[in-house]
């Protein structure tokens, strides 16, 4: 029978794909190759920045539409490593839904240390905001997106804001935040190399998201696997619970059985069938802009 020996094959090819997303940097590679070439066109290597590493891609759906959602994503990495185009797939992922997609790089430990890193991301969602309706995109729809140490970067964006501020903006530029399996309360910090990336320990709090909510940050959309070890859901369960002890609004979303690279690696194909991430990033960003009027005059 035709139907369950397709259901079959995308099953295999899902227990393949599942497999090999243990093994990092091949599973990514893996689920790159797989990412579907059409239905976007990709303006490569836009700079944001004079460093070499201030660079982004952007993804524009192929759709004539104007006003499209823009959501910027955040790579993890351990902020020591990671290449924009390694996430393609995730690209590819969000213009099946129709946004623009724009993936930046950023500077990395130890080449600098926190907040630098920081800074970038504000850089890029500042260019962001300015060239979005050069790609169809609309400033007004601007979401922020991050999976492990880019949700962190996105985090501190969103509550603390004198970042955007220092790069010409606010806070209110931010439509909506989306955290995948983000490190948003992580002290006593006792890694070696992470006291050396968030400095003195006497700078730790100023690192932390939590430490910066007041109930005025933009909406959130916090993901996280139930079965991760590498950051464990109970940082996002403490944002969500301060933003929304604060008068904010954040939505968290616990998946059994998942771990911190499946999170992120659900959202390629064909793993996006069998599993509600992509689903409900696109509900999110699609609710949260149902009600958003046009964006003013950029600067």
């Amino acid at each position: 029978m035709p139907g369950i020996q397709t259901r079959r094959s995308c099953r295999l090819v899902a227990v393949s794909l599942l497999a090999a997303l243990t093994a990092a940097c091949s599973g990514q590679q893996l689920v790159n190759t797989l990412a579907p070439a059409g239905g976007y066109t990709r303006h490569a290597d836009q700079a944001y920045g004079d460093h070499p590493r201030q660079r982004l891609d952007v993804y524009e759906p192929d759709s004539e539409t104007r006003d499209k959602p823009v959501v910027v994503f955040f790579y993890g990495g351990r902020w020591s490593s990671g290449e924009r185009a390694g996430f393609k797939f995730v690209a590819q992922a969000l213009t099946s839904r129709g946004y623009v997609a724009m993936v930046p790089d950023y500077r990395l430990y130890p080449e600098v240390r926190f907040p630098h890193f920081v800074e970038d991301g504000a850089l890029a969602t500042a260019w962001a905001r300015d060239h979005a309706s050069d790609y169809g995109g609309d400033p007004a729809r601007l979401f922020l997106m991050g999976h492990s140490a880019g949700a962190h970067i996105a985090a501190m964006l969103a509550t603390d804001e004198r970042y955007l501020r220092a790069a010409g903006g606010s806070p209110d530029w931010l439509a909506g935040m989306i955290g995948m399996a983000g490190p948003y309360e992580f002290l006593p910090i006792t890694a070696a190399d992470l006291k050396d990336t968030f400095g003195p320990e006497d700078t730790w709090p100023a690192s932390q998201p939590v430490n910066f909510v007041d109930g005025n940050e933009p909406p959130m959309l916090l993901m996280h696997g139930a079965d991760d070890v590498t950051v464990h859901a109970e940082d996002s369960e403490i944002l969500a619970d301060r933003v929304n002890a604060a008068g904010g609004q954040a939505v968290l979303e616990l998946y059994p059985g998942i771990g911190h690279i499946r999170l992120i690696g659900n959202l390629a194909l064909p793993l996006r069938w069998f599993a509600p991430q992509l689903d409900r990033i696109a509900a999110f960003v699609d609710e949260t802009t149902a009600t958003v009027g046009s964006a003013p005059e950029t600067r």
